[in-house]
């Protein structure tokens, strides 16, 4: 596989540095747009996977989701999504881009995409065709509700299935509506058991030399992440209620407020409690009847929550922070997501990354051995069609025809389908 292509990071001239890491062996045709899939293509780009993601003339729909925006065609949203990938525009409505679809698959290990349900097959690339066609192709596909089944096929989005499956009415205050979670979940968890699946497809492809379809829905995804409330609703068929920050089953294990702002406190054992007490010079909460046990201090929450109120209220958040932490209490600031990017700790972990002036987050998993690495920042949509089109035996004269013919596009420039026609074909 070839590793050098031009462009670099916001330089599209430059050359591609080398892949390293685990899966350098692996080439992943990333067909995705929006959340789940691409960050699943670029958590196997970091390890070194070679991706190509292949986009419509029209481009990412995300690439327009913004403010902000870090440069043309390029909002700070697709951005945090799509590094370390190579970049070929292709029309696959048009039989000569199914074609070229079809010979970059002969030559991949994976394929990643989130159509509606039907689109591969009228692109004739129904599951059984597929496995005839590419046997050592592992498959993954991401829908919202799966392709089957009273809602097979409905088109899906993160908030929707978080309201679906019972995520927002988790989250917020007691008294309050149910909420949204702050960060899309759904697609995020999904996105981590895509990479899951892909790497157990490949490890059984290893032994039996056949790939398999990988099949992920939105609403499984969030089903699959309701513990401990779904534990509770089966043993007693209550529904949960939402405790805003504190936790249904531990105590302490919500937010205080400090001298100079918010700071979380999570006792989780009795010990951490008698730990907790000692720190905040009130041992006689100890001995205290209403707090000896965890059970006993959910029981009297309120009367809790008010003594540690008084006892931080005049506390800075970095020595309460010092103090705790000396104590073996898990706690810490409730920062802002600035603060949180500023840590030295965050900054040690090499959690944040700059490469040509493209500043994201880090790669959370560190390989002792083949670490994986942030080498490029996102490319303008078609930035890699010529170089790609080249190392699947395209010639520069039947380049140019497609060209032509509006088949592939090298161009930045949003052509083709309008956003609302390309969004009709995906799931995100």
């Amino acid at each position: 596989m070839n590793t050098t292509n031009p462009g670099s990071g916001f330089d599209d001239d430059n050359t591609l540095p080398p892949r390293s890491g685990a899966l350098t062996d692996i080439r992943v045709v990333d067909l995705s747009r929006v959340l789940a899939g691409p960050l699943c293509g670029q958590m196997l780009a970091d390890h070194g996977a070679d991706v190509i993601k292949v986009e419509a003339p029209s481009g990412d729909d995300t690439r327009s989701w913004g403010p902000p925006f870090v440069r043309e065609g390029h909002s700070a949203y697709f951005d945090g999504l799509n590094r370390n990938k190579r970049n070929i525009s292709i029309d696959l409505r048009e039989k000569e881009g199914q074609a070229l679809l079809g010979r970059m698959l002969e030559e991949a290990d994976v394929v990643i995409e989130n159509f509606k349900a039907g689109t591969l097959e009228r692109w004739g690339l129904a599951d059984d065709v597929i496995a005839e066609r590419f046997p050592r192709l592992i498959h993954c596909r991401i829908t919202g509700y799966g392709v089957d089944g009273p809602l097979g096929g409905a088109p899906g989005y993160d908030a929707v299935l978080q309201g679906l499956s019972g995520l927002m009415s988790i989250n917020g205050v007691p008294d309050g509506p149910a909420m949204r979670i702050g960060i899309p979940l759904v697609d995020i968890v999904t996105s981590l058991n895509a990479m899951n699946g892909i790497l157990m497809a490949l490890h059984v492809r290893a032994a039996t030399g056949r790939g398999q379809l990988v099949d992920l829905a939105l609403l499984d995804n969030a089903i699959s992440i309701l513990h401990p409330h779904a534990a509770k609703w089966f043993a007693t068929g209550e529904p949960p209620e939402r405790t805003g920050v504190a936790h249904p089953t531990i105590c302490p294990y919500e937010t205080f407020t400090c001298a100079d702002g918010p700071f979380f406190i999570g006792a989780g054992n009795d010990r951490q409690f008698r730990a907790l007490a000692v720190a905040l010079d009130a041992p006689a909460l100890v001995e205290d009847p209403r707090f000896l046990t965890n059970p006993d201090r959910l029981a009297h929450a309120e009367e809790l929550r008010s003594i540690l109120g008084g006892l931080v209220g005049g506390v800075t958040r970095e020595d309460l922070a010092d103090r705790l932490r000396a104590a073996g209490v898990p706690s810490g600031a409730v920062n802002h997501v600035g603060e949180a990017l500023s840590m030295p700790q965050v900054l040690h972990r090499e959690m944040v990354v700059e490469r040509d002036g493209y500043r994201s987050m880090g790669i959370p998993v560190k390989l002792s051995g083949t670490p994986g690495a942030v080498r490029f920042g996102p490319r303008a949509r078609g930035a890699d069609t010529d170089s790609v089109l080249a190392e699947f035996g395209v010639d520069p004269e039947q380049a140019d025809a497609l060209r032509r013919a509006g088949v592939v596009d090298s161009s930045s420039a949003a052509e083709g389908l309008s956003r609302e026609e390309a969004s009709s074909n995906v799931t995100h």
